[in-house]
């Protein structure tokens, strides 16, 4: 097994299509099926079950998956060690994110954390919770902050920031009151994210511990800012972060209500592969970010620029 053969079979587990796969690994579609059929002879295994409607692993290529990933991150992780002892390493880490903690969270602090090591070089990537947790696997992201959804991968190492509240919102003209119970709001029209994201999680989770039935979904978007947009327009209330808040709440676009019972919150996580070596820039970031970023709120860095 090849990495080459392992990156087109990973290919085809992504795309569950021979030709967008074959796009994607720069083959035409012949050589693709070859790779893959030389991966399987060797293994003794059929890796895909083909049809009509795409290919799906079998339960032999299921397996087969996370030792590619695996496969490839180490492979990856040896040539970066290598070059790193040789004085080679080029000073980059590439970071994923949920959009919200990007423009709220992560800006300030990265700004400042290039400040201090300018020779780091930063690449950030925007993406559903789903979708960051896969590039980390995949390794092409470094490391992923995230709201912590529980979930368990002994490839990978979490550690917590901070807890951040989420708050009741709803539109300034919508003359809201607050709501007297949790039950009452059982009623209530409410815009949120889609299933399987983990702001849609953690809305969940807020009335299924009260055991109480969740709210009808009026609309569902695939951004809190969006959210907090619909929100403001008059389309529900919403379950949101309070640090994707602030500025629509300062213009007075909507307020924010008292959420009966305890308020709920959000742990904000980092989550990074365990590496037999660590590169040094990484050790740098997460060491800044267990310091500084559960301290620094976007006020902070512009008052610390501003002087």
């Amino acid at each position: 097994m090849n990495p080459r053969q392992l990156k087109t079979f990973l290919a085809v587990i992504r795309h569950e299509n021979l030709t967008r796969a074959a796009a994607e690994v720069n083959l035409v579609q012949s050589s693709l099926s070859d790779q893959i059929q030389a991966l399987e002879e060797e293994l003794g295994a059929d890796l895909f079950l083909r049809s009509r409607q795409g290919v799906v692993p079998t339960p032999a290529g299921a397996v087969l998956k996370a030792y590619a990933e695996e496969i490839l991150a180490l492979n990856d992780e040896a040539k970066a060690a290598v070059s790193a002892a040789a004085g080679n390493a080029a000073q980059s880490i590439t970071l994923g994110t949920l959009e919200t903690i990007a423009a709220e969270r992560l800006a300030p602090w990265l700004s400042l954390f290039r400040k201090k090591n300018p020779d780091v070089g930063l690449k950030l990537k925007v993406g559903g919770s789903g979708e960051l947790l896969a590039q980390l696997q995949q390794g092409s992201i470094d490391v992923a902050f995230t709201f912590d959804r529980g979930h368990q991968d002994e490839r990978l190492l979490t550690r917590r920031i901070c807890s951040e509240p989420l708050v009741l919102i709803a539109g300034s003209n919508s003359q809201a009151r607050p709501p007297a119970s949790l039950a009452s709001l059982s009623t209530a029209p409410f815009v949120a994210t889609e299933t399987g994201c983990v702001h849609r999680h953690l809305f969940d989770i807020a009335f299924a511990e009260a055991q109480i039935a969740a709210p009808s979904i009026v609309t569902e978007a695939d951004s809190i800012a969006t959210i907090v947009r619909l929100v403001a327009s008059g389309a529900g209330f919403g379950l949101v972060p309070r640090l994707a808040v602030g500025r629509a709440a300062t213009r007075g676009d909507v307020v924010e209500l008292p959420w009966p019972g305890k308020p709920p919150a959000a742990s904000l996580v980092m989550m990074w592969r365990r590496r037999r070596v660590q590169p040094p820039a990484l050790t740098l970031l997460l060491q800044s970010a267990s310091e500084e970023l559960s301290l620094l709120r976007p006020d902070d860095a512009r008052l610390r620029h501003a002087g």
